[in-house]
């Protein structure tokens, strides 16, 4: 069986059903969608969402700045700029 990483599950056909009272008993936690008793999406917040994908792009700019620490640099002078 999959694990439910969420403390709040639905099925799809329930989800249909009752979309706005199931968002409103989940008080603003994340819902793992079933279907067929696996899980099948997650619906997130859309502040939850909006704060993973900056989470993640902070993780993508530390992993470049750690990749480029090493060099190559290139010495340019300000008077040249």
């Amino acid at each position: 069986m999959d694990a439910v990483l969420s403390h709040y599950a639905v099925s799809v056909t329930e989800l249909k059903r009752n979309y706005a009272e199931i968002l409103k008993q989940a008080d603003d936690a994340p819902i793992a969608v079933l279907n067929h008793n696996r899980p099948e999406a997650y619906l997130l917040p859309a502040h939850h969402y909006e704060r993973l994908l900056a989470h993640i792009e902070d993780l993508e700019d530390a992993k470049l700045v750690r990749e480029r620490a090493a060099g190559p640099f290139v010495e340019v002078s300000l008077d040249s700029l």
